[in-house]
């Protein structure tokens, strides 16, 4: 049975190491990379879609980074509890018009034994920005451990 370390239940360290390890990959882009952290049978709702299982992931993530180009990410957790997480984030993307944009959200996460995410709720808003408003300015992948989180940009 495959695990994902750190494992429930967490503790204030291990959940902001898993909070910063899912922002890692995320930042990867890296659809299958990303998938492989979820359930085979993950439950997710983001926005207005609900997708179920890691193929669907692979696909939605495929489907997000193609129209989300040099997409920069930053998670924060907010709380945690047992098997659970949550998280607020922001990021910061453009269209293929170059149109700038910072999305906003909350997500819930929920775990089973061997740290793999089962459960996954995601309420995002995008906010249009302009190029002088960003704030995300790292090389494309991970952000570098010495740049601003959330709280220390202000958001």
């Amino acid at each position: 049975m495959e695990t994902r370390p750190p494992l429930p239940p967490f503790t204030r360290e291990s959940a902001i190491e898993k909070t910063r390890l899912a922002e890692d990959a995320w930042n990867s882009r890296d659809p299958l990379r990303v998938s492989l952290v979820y359930t085979p049978d993950t439950r997710w709702r983001n926005r207005n879609e609900t997708v179920i299982g890691r193929d669907r992931v692979v696909a939605f993530l495929q489907r997000k980074w193609a129209r989300e180009l040099e997409y920069r990410l930053i998670k924060e957790l907010w709380a945690f509890e047992g098997n659970r997480i949550a998280v607020r984030f922001a990021y910061e993307w453009h269209d293929d018009s170059g149109t700038w944009y910072r999305s906003y959200g909350n997500e819930n996460w929920e775990f089973n034994e061997q740290g793999l995410m089962a459960r996954r709720f995601a309420c995002i808003n995008d906010q249009p920005i302009t190029e002088s408003e960003r704030r995300f300015f790292w090389p494309l992948g991970r952000r570098p451990d010495d740049h601003p989180g959330l709280s220390e940009c202000g958001f």
